[in-house]
């Protein structure tokens, strides 16, 4: 169940559907909780009652939200309701993922949200939030003194949900990752979409930027080669799209690039000649240019969709 096994900093402990009511468990505050079900099992709400009763919640610091059901299951659960409700349990929370859910369990693009933003408010002194899956993800503008890691997984991100990322005050924010996804599975974000957070005037303090797994990798990486917010970047990932020469030739011409520690391209569709050329106009920058595919005759195809 789940994939991670390791989150922000600290070993990841289970608890779900087939945790005893005597099993043995870390202390609360040593560990990153995950809580899930399983298709056809028990509740998510009753593994989540469960888990609030069998370990002190007001230690926690780290919890990762798992399979919590689907419209095709009996009692589909809202892990936002279960979580806003139970708000009062988990004081110290500041790191919080949701969505750890492995293919086998559902495909990224299967995992069914809801509207996250009462998430923020709820919990204001949230510094890392992580979501996996867009189906239904609904977010409004937020504000967040604190907020330093915010990423989204996806294989189709939805517009209102990249808009609504560029219109929140993030000042402390340090990590930004975005997997727009394609427009087969909801993403049909725009490279003007993205015009607010590359001009960095929110995020001052922004200093890793992924803008990856998408279909317009070319016209995104255009869009990069001009943006304000590179120059304070420390590493930047176009990574996991449909990147070709075009948009590397984009990249190469705009502003300079060697300030940055790191550059991920992995997953991309450049000629050798163009692979050549970023390692060489980029000597002192850790470049990934791992997964050199070829396109299936003329489809280009982004890593992670369905």
């Amino acid at each position: 169940m789940g994939e991670l096994e390791e989150y922000a900093g600290l070993p990841v402990a289970r608890y779900n559907d087939e945790t005893a009511a005597d099993a043995e468990l870390p202390p609360a505050a040593e560990a990153a909780w995950y809580v899930g079900t399983s298709f056809d099992s028990e509740s998510f709400g009753d593994v989540f009652a469960r888990f609030r009763q069998a370990v002190d919640t007001t230690r926690i610091t780290a919890l990762i939200i798992g399979y919590w059901g689907a419209s095709y299951d009996q009692d589909p659960a809202d892990p936002v309701r279960e979580l806003t409700a139970a708000a009062a349990s988990f004081p110290r929370l500041r790191s919080l993922f949701l969505g750890d859910i492995a293919a086998e369990e559902a495909e990224i693009s299967w995992i069914e949200h809801s509207d996250i933003s009462p998430l923020f408010t709820t919990f204001p002194d949230l510094e890392r939030f992580e979501v996996r899956g867009g189906s239904g993800l609904v977010l409004e503008p937020v504000k967040s003194e604190r907020l330093q890691v915010l990423r989204f997984e996806s294989g189709g991100l939805p517009a209102s949900v990249v808009r609504a990322v560029a219109a929140s005050e993030l000042p402390n924010l340090r990590r930004l990752d975005l997997w727009l996804g394609v427009p087969d599975y909801g993403g049909d974000a725009t490279a003007a979409d993205l015009a607010p957070i590359l001009s960095g005037e929110r995020l001052p303090a922004l200093r890793h930027l992924g803008l990856e797994d998408s279909e317009i990798q070319d016209e995104i990486a255009a869009a990069v080669a001009g943006a304000p917010v590179v120059a304070r970047l420390e590493t930047l990932s176009l990574a996991m799209g449909t990147l070709t020469d075009r948009g590397a030739e984009a990249l190469l011409s705009g502003q300079p690039l060697t300030h940055l520690r790191a550059l991920d391209l992995h997953h991309h569709f450049l000629s050798d000649a163009m692979v050549e050329r970023v390692k060489g106009a980029l000597p002192g920058v850790e470049v990934d240019l791992s997964e050199q595919e070829e396109p299936d005759g003329d489809w280009f195809y982004a890593s992670v969709t369905e």
